[in-house]
């Protein structure tokens, strides 16, 4: 599997069908002047066909070659080059939402061709050197105005109403990201992940070309619409953007597969963990915890909350969480105290929760959370999507709706006792080197019912595990932290990885979500 450098890598047309949709983007003249192409009518339902007559053509690798002075821009050349904000897109209109644009180069190579819609007219936002500070690169003056960007971000008053924040970017293949309001960036989205974690690799579709609906001058949503392309696949996007406290962002996409495809990843989520308490591999860093996610959380179909502690394995782990119809999953991140982290740089304890939520039925599949070995911060190392249990086929079509809530509380939030830390050691009674073969697991639960319990509730600690035998599980009110607390030990059979379940009950009824983890002895 390929790991994408995630500071780096956040990063048309494919044939005749494609070129129609962007509008002789390839073989027009260019114009004496930088300026908006032509005019040509533009709706959502055209954009699906167009994805649909993509797919069903050979998928065309390269757009026209950029030339040689962009593509051999270097990462620290490219990264000096910025958007001038005077010149951004809609900031003459004095409404809320603005646009800014990225120039290629360096590891952005791939152009995207931007279009604005208006009155259900589209016109190509053409390439404009004179939109850019090049700090202390020289450029041709001649660069064609066809060349298109390597990605574009939105810019809104998120958190105070005197300055337009970044509100989200989208740059690099299908990858993008969002905030709600005082986020700061962390984990990203992308439009589809194919065959992740396969033997054969993993194919990453790209955003060829965007629309950019122009938005009223009071609007408080923006949207905008996708075309995406791969060997694999092509598809098309429509994406709604609601700035708030959680953002969301609500998409609709048509997807038609060029071939057979065994893991079809849909809504997937890339996020980074490097360790935390829960994480058994030894890093010399003065800082606690080092991630932008720390959990993958569920909400089964079922009515079950499951919550998944990720860890930076030693070894690339895949799990796969079967289920019906689910009602969403997410990745987040459940520490928000500055002393959890201790980094006054990268502030940790300011990277979005993200939560997916079906807008409709998608019926039998699995949640899948992929965990990659990593020993440094700057690379994505933790991916989770839907695999749908259907087989996809080529020439079959998939529709897909759904949302994502981008922010610091959790979008969709359990009633129940939610896990609050997992700690594990070495078995037995401490200090005593007694039972020391077998393995200690202590998880802390907070919230719900477990507020209003007396310390002498007779609540049960249950616990499961795949292989090996559960000892000694007991529950106990924790009154340090307000909550109660789950323990017990695990005589391991065998040296494979168990999985371990935990919860905890009163007469009967479940008190907390359900506390999910892999141990690899």
């Amino acid at each position: 599997m390929t790991r994408l450098p995630r500071r780096r890598v956040l990063a048309g047309t494919a044939h005749a069908a494609l070129v129609a949709a962007v509008a002789t983007i390839l073989n027009r003249r260019a114009l004496a002047e930088p300026a908006l192409g032509d005019a040509a009518p533009f709706e959502w339902d055209t954009l699906v066909q167009q994805a649909k007559a993509a797919a069903q053509a050979d998928y065309v690798e390269d757009d026209a070659p950029l030339p040689a002075e962009v593509t051999n821009l270097t990462y620290d050349q490219h990264r000096a080059i910025r958007f001038k904000p005077a010149e951004a897109l809609w900031r003459p209109s004095g409404g809320a939402f603005e646009a800014q644009f990225f120039h290629l180069g360096a590891f952005f190579k791939r152009p995207v061709h931007i279009f604005e819609v208006a009155d259900g007219q589209a016109r190509e936002i053409l390439y404009n050197q004179a939109l850019f500070d090049l700090g202390p690169n020289t450029l041709p003056q001649d660069l064609p105005d066809h060349m298109g960007y390597a990605g574009f971000r939105l810019h809104y008053p998120l958190n105070t109403p005197e300055i337009k924040d970044e509100l989200a970017v989208f740059l690099g293949a299908s990858y993008f990201r969002a905030l709600g309001r005082g986020c700061l960036y962390g984990l990203s989205a992308r439009g589809l992940a194919i065959d992740t974690a396969s033997p054969n690799g993993e194919e990453f579709p790209d955003f060829r070309a965007f629309w950019l609906e122009r938005p009223a001058a009071d609007a408080t949503a923006v949207t905008l619409y996708a075309l995406l392309d791969s060997p694999s696949c092509a598809g098309a996007y429509k994406i709604t953007i609601m700035p708030g406290d959680t953002t969301v962002t609500e998409i609709e996409a048509v997807l038609y597969p060029r071939r057979d495809i065994e893991t079809f990843g849909i809504a997937p989520l890339t996020s980074m963990f490097l360790f935390g308490p829960a994480d058994d591999r030894g890093f010399d860093d003065f800082r606690p915890e080092v991630h932008d996610s720390d959990g993958l959380s569920m909400y089964s179909g079922a009515g079950e909350w499951i919550w998944r502690p990720l860890r930076n394995p030693a070894q690339l782990q895949v799990n796969a969480f079967s289920d019906d119809n689910p009602r969403g999953f997410g990745l987040l991140q459940s520490a928000r105290d500055f002393a959890s982290y201790q980094d006054l740089e990268a502030h940790y304890e300011r990277r979005p929760s993200v939560w997916i939520e079906p807008l409709a039925g998608w019926g039998q599949g699995q949640v899948r959370l992929v965990e990659i070995p990593t020993d440094l911060e700057i690379h994505d190392n933790i991916v989770a999507f839907w695999v749908p249990a259907a087989a996809v086929t080529a020439g079959s079509e998939w529709r897909v709706n759904y949302r994502l809530h981008w922010g610091l509380a959790p979008a969709f939030a359990t009633e129940r006792g939610r896990v609050i830390a997992t700690r594990h050691g070495a078995g037995g009674i401490s200090g005593t080197g007694e039972g020391s073969g077998n393995r200690k697991f202590v998880i802390d639960f907070k919230g719900g019912p477990l507020d209003t319990l007396a310390p002498d509730a007779p609540v049960q600690a249950v616990a499961s595990a795949s292989t090996g035998t559960i000892l000694f599980p007991v529950a106990q009110q924790n009154e340090e932290t307000g909550g109660w607390r789950a323990f017990f030990d695990l005589e391991p059979a065998g040296d494979g990885p168990v999985e371990l379940r935990c919860f905890l009950r009163l007469d009967g009824d479940a008190l907390t979500e359900t506390w999910s983890f892999q141990w690899i002895p």
